[in-house]
């Protein structure tokens, strides 16, 4: 499987709201349009019109990792994914990887560390260490998902890169690694720090949430 950066950012929105927003889901163009275009939770922000997204979901629909649902007498199509844990994917996941393979796709390579945190309003992680042995099973497929890329200058730990999009990761990475011990935890300076990560994150996630919901009642008003 391979996608562009733009159809990995619409197959991650559409997992990431079928967890979060499960009463929201399947979305609608102008509700995926507006997850793929968020400010928070993205990396790099991306600025996609309707027509783009539409265009996205059309080449993605030809490749069946996406359909279309129309509910009963509703006149607005809307859309799910069939990219994994469905019966027309080959793909499964657990809890904790498809967690880390949604946060993989919306914001790219990673630390177990900001995994941990960023994963937390889709499954809630132990420690680091579960989250290396969840990327671990990912990277040690017949065809690794995940890869460990090298370590970079004055960064404590390595990044991890999803592989369906990320390719380019393939030949500077490795995918067989050890799960080290989770480190040791730092004063409480680094504490509060990563508490106010995990508060910014929640609170940027309800916000975008709440906006998407405004958007959709204002539809239909319309």
């Amino acid at each position: 499987m391979e996608l562009s950066n733009q159809e990995a950012r619409v197959i991650g929105c559409l997992l990431e709201k079928e967890i979060t927003t499960p009463e929201q889901y399947p979305l609608s163009i102008n509700s995926l349009t507006m997850a793929c275009n968020q400010k928070s939770s993205r990396e790099p922000v991306m600025s996609l019109s309707e027509q783009e997204t539409q265009s996205l979901i059309d080449d993605l629909t030809k490749k069946r990792l996406i359909s279309e649902q129309t509910g009963f007498g509703s006149r607005v199509v809307k859309y799910k994914h069939r990219f994994c844990n469905t019966e027309f994917s080959d793909l499964q996941f657990s809890n904790e990887q498809i967690a880390i393979i949604i946060v993989l796709l919306l914001r790219g390579p990673q630390t177990p560390g900001e995994l941990k945190t960023r994963c937390n309003r889709l499954h809630e992680f132990d420690g680091p260490q579960q989250v290396e042995a969840a990327l671990q099973s990912l990277a040690s497929r017949d065809e690794p998902l995940v890869v460990q890329l090298p370590r970079e200058a004055n960064r404590r730990d390595s990044r991890y890169a999803q592989l369906f999009s990320d390719k380019q990761y393939l030949e500077q990475g490795i995918t067989s690694f050890d799960v080290t011990a989770a480190p040791v935890v730092k004063p409480a300076s680094n504490e509060a720090t990563h508490a106010l990560l995990e508060r910014v994150d929640a609170l940027e996630s309800q916000v975008s949430d709440l906006t998407q919901r405004l958007a959709e009642l204002e539809q239909l008003l319309d």
